[in-house]
């Protein structure tokens, strides 16, 4: 009895907080403040109530802040949320907020079912909750480097046109990424983003190593290197795209070779678990089942 009523005080506690905070969110101005200043010849201000981001933004930097980490856990999250397409900053405090929210509820979720008697329980569905907005975050990542990776040999070949046709390789990404917009959207953003960062001063292999460190893409890498060594040698740009785009098509090739070989192996557990038993129960059951009636009447005499 005692866990039930420590439950149901700490809900109404956490529902009492929640409505306070939300009412200083939204409460207006006084009115008698308001009526004072009018008197007194000030100009009345307005307050402007802030955009629910905004809000949102104020609830959430306490809680993302619950947690004591370092700069390089920092940056590291930071990187991953930029590979998942997660630019701005403020992305970093949902992210750390909805571990943090995601961990509450799971433990007042098993606290309200099944009481604080089950302690193990407890734990567990704090942790998975806590651990779950990383793996979401990890799946995006990965779910949007393989877009990438599948856009890629359209970007070439249209680079490769663009550059032949006597553009510069900054105006044939720009416009490579203009015509990806609707196919591609996750390419086509990245591009754009090098073509500011190189209107804004950078240089060109900077802006594509930075390229790089926003996808993690493997493919983007080896690109980046071979336009980097192009313009460093003052070789044909066409040329090496070309012969990169070649390359790349039969790695492409070859790693569906690899996938398609690996099936075999794939298949030989779910055979072995669903199928055979019941091949076995099948095929030697009604020899099983005669041979238990054959010798049921004898073992029976004895």
């Amino acid at each position: 009895m005692l866990p039930l009523i420590l439950t149901v005080v700490v809900f109404i506690t956490i529902v009492l907080v929640v409505f306070v905070l939300g009412a200083a969110l939204v409460t207006p101005t006084s009115v008698l403040g308001a009526r004072l200043r009018a008197l007194g010849g000030q100009a009345q201000r307005v307050e402007v109530k802030p955009a629910l981001r905004e809000r949102i933004e104020q609830a959430i930097d306490p809680i993302s802040k619950a947690i004591p980490l370092s700069p390089s856990d920092v940056s590291r999250t930071r990187a991953w949320l930029i590979q998942a397409g997660l630019r701005d900053p403020i992305h970093v405090n949902y992210y750390f907020g909805a571990r943090i929210l995601a961990a509450g509820i799971g433990f007042l979720a098993v606290a309200l079912i099944s009481g604080f008697d089950n302690l193990p329980l407890l734990i567990g569905v704090s942790g998975f909750g806590f651990i779950l907005p990383r793996f979401i975050l990890k799946r995006m990542i990965s779910q949007r480097q393989q877009r990438i990776r599948l856009a890629l040999p359209d970007a070439l070949d249209l680079t490769v046109i663009c550059v032949e046709a006597g553009l510069a390789l900054d105006q044939a990404m720009m416009r490579v990424g203009q015509d990806l917009h609707h196919a591609h959207p996750d390419l086509s953003d990245e591009f754009h983003l090098v073509n500011l960062e190189m209107r804004a001063g950078k240089p060109r292999a900077e802006a594509l190593r930075n390229l790089v460190d926003r996808t993690g893409v493997d493919d983007i890498r080896s690109l980046v290197g071979t336009l980097i060594q192009t313009d460093r040698f003052g070789t044909s740009v066409a040329q090496a795209l070309r012969v990169h785009s070649d390359s790349l098509r039969t790695e492409r090739r070859q790693r569906a070779e690899e996938q398609a070989a690996k099936t075999t192996i794939k298949m030989v557990p779910p055979l072995v678990i669903f199928v055979l038993p019941s091949i076995i129960f099948v095929t030697i059951g009604p020899a099983v089942i005669s041979l238990i009636r054959q010798l049921g009447p004898t073992t029976g005499g004895h």
